[in-house]
């Protein structure tokens, strides 16, 4: 028994960063609660990393609660993404713990049908604020434990309709500028923090059959094989490769 106090006496000491840090990586997903959230949070437990799972109301996301009490290494986190006081307390409460992967994946599309004359600009408002300003805050706040962790990560789902290049016809007003944006933050964030190891990664999911693509006339992909995609472009990124517009194919999207 002596021979073991020396040892218990150093667990005891040993930060829960630190535990955590050892035990396994963690990712932070936002918009968890449904379609590719969910499914990012399904398959990072599947490998036993740690996950916190954020949903706007957690009490509505019985599929996440079933995952979570299925999988001990999943938590639950109220977030609304437009709120900068839920993102300053969640920060708060997870001050000090690394995070490997930070997945900014929430995200609305707006009103739909929208034509020019009758442009709704509070739905404008409430897009951008989803898409284009909650991904750099909630990236912000969380700086310190992305460069505290192993993989230091940043991942925003973006979309090929935010690709200017490839705009061919007129939709979309709200949704297209606000991801167009967003690539524009993290390409810039990308030059920002790339001397601290951190590496950022732009990825577009492709078609997905959730409930913001209902009624798309187009093939759809699965989520578990999208987001078995995305998974495989995160794992792929680097500090090399930081800053750049990923398809869900693998190549690269044109700006």
């Amino acid at each position: 028994m002596s021979r073991l106090l020396p040892l218990i006496a150093a667990l005891v000491l040993v930060p829960m960063t630190a535990i955590h840090a050892a035990d396994a990586p963690t990712v932070l997903i936002t918009g968890a609660n449904r379609g590719i959230g969910l499914e990012l949070a399904r398959q990072y437990a599947a490998r036993d990393w740690h996950v916190i799972a954020t949903a706007r109301r957690p009490a509505q996301a019985a599929a996440l609660a079933q995952l979570a009490a299925t999988h001990p290494r999943v938590a639950i986190e109220t977030l609304d993404v437009t709120d900068p006081e839920a993102i300053a307390a969640l920060a708060e409460k997870y001050q000090g713990r690394p995070i490997d992967v930070l997945i900014n994946n929430a995200g609305i599309i707006g009103k739909r049908n929208q034509p020019l004359g009758r442009l709704d600009y509070d739905d404008y408002r409430r897009v951008l604020e989803t898409n284009t300003i909650a991904p750099l805050r909630i990236t912000e706040a969380l700086l310190p434990n992305i460069a505290a962790s192993t993989q230091k990560k940043i991942v925003t789902l973006s979309s090929s309709e935010g690709s200017i290049t490839e705009v061919d016809s007129p939709r979309a007003y709200w949704y297209r500028s606000s991801k167009a944006a967003v690539n524009m933050l993290m390409r810039n964030l990308a030059f920002d923090v790339r001397a601290r190891g951190i590496s950022v990664a732009l990825v577009n999911p492709g078609p997905v059959d959730t409930d913001m693509m209902k009624g798309v006339p187009m093939p759809l992909q699965k989520p578990s094989d999208a987001v078995a995609k995305v998974i495989a472009i995160i794992d792929r990124v680097t500090p090399e490769t930081t800053g750049r517009f990923w398809d869900h194919q693998g190549g690269e999207l044109p700006w």
